[in-house]
Formats: C-alpha cells, sequence, structure tokens
C-alpha cells in the first residue's frame, strides 16, 4: 500500500458538470472499500484499471467493467486525496458507516446524485409529501436539461437513483412509491461530511449545502442539540461559532472512524 499525503493546502473540487456515470454505476460500498484497500497512487491513473484486473481487485468481474469502476473510483476518491489516504489507512471502514461515506462522495463526484439526493428529497419531505415515486423523480430528470435525455433514459436515471438512494438508507423499500422516512445517520457519518467538507471547494454554503441536507443535517436551527464527536457549533444571533476538535480530517478520522469499528 502506498497512498502519499496530500500536499499542504490542496483542496478538493465538486464536480459540476452533468454526466450520467450513475446509469453505470451506483453506490458500489464493496467494490469502493476494495478500492481503498488496494490503490497504489504510485501507479499511473492510466495504468491502474489493467492493474486491478490483472490482481482481481473486483473479484472476477470483466476488463470493461473494472475499467468503468476504476474511472469511477479517480473521480469519487482520488480527487479528495487526503480522505482516500484515511479511508485506505483503514483495515475496514465500519460497514454502518460504508454507506454514507460512499454516499457523501458519490454526491461530490455526481451533480444529479447530488441535487436528488440533497434538495429533491428534501424538499418533498418539507413540503409533508410522505413518498416518491420513479414516474415522479423520471420527471424530474427530464426536467434538468429538457430534450437532453430520453424518457428510456429518463426512467433508467431514475430506477438508478431510487436504487442508490435506498442501499444508503435515504428511502425505504423497492417498489413504487418509496417511503421518504430516512434511516437514522450515524453521528461519525455527519461528522466525516463536516471534515471532508472543510477541505472541498463548494457552490453552496456549508451551513446551508446539499450535502447535510441529504443527512438532515441544519446547523443553523441543530446549533445547540447536534451531536457529533470532534465537532461543536453554538448559535450566536444569527451567526453559528464553528468549534473543530481536530486538526483536520485525517486526525479525526484516526481517532473516531477506527474506534467506531
Amino acid at each position: 500500500m502506498s497512498v502519499s499525503a496530500p500536499k499542504a493546502g490542496a483542496r478538493g473540487k465538486e464536480v459540476t458538470v452533468v454526466h450520467t456515470r450513475i446509469l453505470r454505476n451506483m453506490l458500489a460500498p464493496e467494490d469502493s472499500q476494495a478500492y481503498w484497500q488496494r490503490v497504489d497512487l504510485a501507479v499511473p491513473p492510466a495504468q491502474r484499471a489493467a492493474l486491478a484486473f490483472e490482481q482481481r481487485w473486483f473479484g472476477t468481474k470483466s476488463e470493461a467493467r473494472v475499467r468503468t469502476l476504476i474511472g469511477d473510483m479517480l473521480e469519487r476518491f482520488d480527487a479528495f486525496p487526503e480522505a482516500l489516504g484515511l479511508l485506505a489507512s483503514m483495515p475496514s471502514v465500519p460497514a454502518r458507516l460504508r454507506p454514507w461515506i460512499c454516499h457523501l462522495h458519490l454526491q461530490l463526484a455526481d451533480p444529479i446524485y447530488r441535487r436528488f439526493s440533497g434538495e429533491l428529497l428534501p424538499q418533498r419531505r418539507a413540503e409533508g409529501y410522505r413518498t416518491i415515486d420513479r414516474p415522479a423523480v423520471s420527471r424530474w430528470i427530464s426536467e434538468i436539461e429538457p430534450e437532453r435525455w430520453s424518457a428510456a433514459t429518463c426512467n433508467k436515471f431514475a430506477s438508478n437513483l431510487l436504487a442508490t438512494a435506498l442501499e444508503v438508507g435515504l428511502i425505504t423499500g423497492r417498489r413504487d412509491p418509496r417511503s421518504l422516512t430516512p434511516k437514522h445517520v450515524p453521528s461519525e457519518a455527519i461528522g466525516y461530511a463536516l471534515y471532508l467538507l472543510r477541505t472541498v471547494d463548494i457552490q453552496a454554503s456549508l451551513l446551508d449545502s446539499p450535502y447535510l441536507r441529504s443527512l438532515d443535517v441544519d446547523l443553523l436551527s441543530l446549533a445547540t442539540s447536534l451531536n457529533v464527536p470532534g465537532f461543536s457549533c453554538a448559535r450566536v444571533g444569527d451567526l453559528v461559532d464553528i468549534t473543530w476538535g481536530e486538526p483536520s480530517l485525517t486526525e479525526w478520522g484516526q481517532r473516531y472512524v477506527e474506534a467506531a469499528a
């Protein structure tokens, strides 16, 4: 294993260009962990897929499938080297945290999933809806870039977005209508999101971002009751005063994520 430390001051960036990669690869928590455990950043990205196929990082998957997975792993994790270094340093990320970590990195790498999970789902809950179904998501997709995708492609988007949200725990139910009642989000998953986003350039404010909204976290309203290890905030008038208990994501993860195993 050879995962180099990030350069001082290095910051990741969320992807803003709309793409269709979720049609080929969804949450992939097991494949993601396989990547964290085996990746060697000394190997150039152009050579990594061949190495992953030869060494069976992802089991018996075809060479074409491995190329697709590696391409997604580069976008989801290599773009955030400190996070990748932390994940790679752990023998195993706790199973209850793995889907949420993959969810956050998928949000960073995919604007459509980010808007679906951090805008559409929370908005429907706020408006009093208790369910969502594939036709509603398909219509929403068709409105993102009108006339870009066929009805069949919009339906495929909807199916994959809903399946991903189900695997994370943002919705329940495998058939329409799906329940909008999310699972409890582990406090360590919220902490991971806060510490990672601290080092990422995002278009939204950290206090009101699709990343935290997808986790049902509102720092403005929860400042006095949010219970996240290594993080605290207090509301002072219209402001939120944040205290970071650890200097970096690496130190935070080594203390709290490993302890959650």
